[in-house]
């Protein structure tokens, strides 16, 4: 690539209809500009259609303002919500954890070896244990112990954490608290949590051991972004592992947490990446 362009993504939804893809592929080919990598999805339910598409550039500033000016005649025509963002920038995310830290560690890992495009400017925790792995990274730890009483206050914390840091995304990695209400909606869209069950089924506490009681023969974890309904946030990314009658509800924990582990990464990193899309209560994702 020459050295004087540089990668951005473009990401489009808007309602389907005839010369979407034509009228995006003519715009840059008639800019002379390299189309890396384009997606899309035309949903037959919601009549809805979504595009990613990868492109090369002059990272010059004033010739990059040009060509989003442009293509607003475009996305005007067409209705589109849409960006052009600089693929090369890192997003900034914040990790929320109380005591678990599987998910935590993975992540760290996952953003040390570059494996994960994303800065961690800092972790929060309601409890003091995992302080000293965070900063072993070089990373800020902020303990912010909560309670009943002290929930709006502990929350009112955390958002001014996220806006003084210019946080991209919030990231729970087994937070064991509830969000309030006002609180998923200042963070819509830009909050993801792993659950610890292929959901939808068995919400809230200890989804292994429910999941053990009923004799399931297949555990899994899902990663959705939060909403004020409990569990029940748009699903990003979900897998699952056999299981048998022979395991108790203790190997099934310990069998989730690999499984949670690379479900929140890949969340991460499709968020990230500008490849999910919100569709009603469900999401599209590019996943390559």
């Amino acid at each position: 690539m020459d050295p004087k362009t540089t990668s951005y993504i473009l990401t489009i939804s808007c309602r389907d209809t005839v010369g979407i893809v034509a009228a995006v592929s003519s715009f840059f080919a008639g800019r002379n500009i390299f189309i890396s990598e384009s997606t899309h999805y035309g949903d037959p339910e919601t009549e809805k259609f979504f595009m990613r598409t990868m492109f090369q550039a002059s990272s010059d500033a004033t010739s990059f303002t040009a060509l989003k000016q442009a293509f607003g005649e475009i996305a005007a025509k067409f209705g589109m919500i849409w960006d052009i963002v600089d693929a090369t920038r890192k997003s900034r995310v914040l990790i929320l954890v109380s005591k678990f830290d599987h998910c935590l560690n993975d992540l760290l890992y996952r953003y040390r070896i570059g494996a994960l495009p994303i800065e961690i400017p800092a972790v929060v925790s309601n409890h003091p244990d995992l302080q000293r792995v965070v900063e072993w990274h070089g990373i800020p730890y902020y303990h912010l112990p909560v309670t009943k009483e002290t929930k709006a206050e502990q929350e009112a914390k955390i958002l001014e954490i996220i806006d003084r840091l210019h946080i991209d995304l919030t990231v729970l990695a087994r937070y064991m608290q509830i969000l309030s209400t006002d609180m998923c909606k200042a963070l819509a869209w830009r909050a993801i949590n792993i659950h610890h069950s292929f959901l939808p089924s068995f919400k809230g506490a200890k989804p292994y051991h429910q999941a053990h009681a009923r004799g399931v023969k297949i555990i899994g974890a899902t990663a959705h972004y939060v909403t004020s309904d409990l569990d029940e946030g748009p699903i990003i990314e979900q897998a699952v592992e056999r299981v048998d009658h022979s395991q108790t509800a203790e190997e099934f924990v310990a069998i989730g947490r690999d499984i949670e582990n690379i479900v929140l990464s890949r969340a991460v990193k499709f968020h990230v990446e500008g490849r999910v899309f919100p569709n009603g209560n469900r999401t599209v994702v590019f996943r390559r």
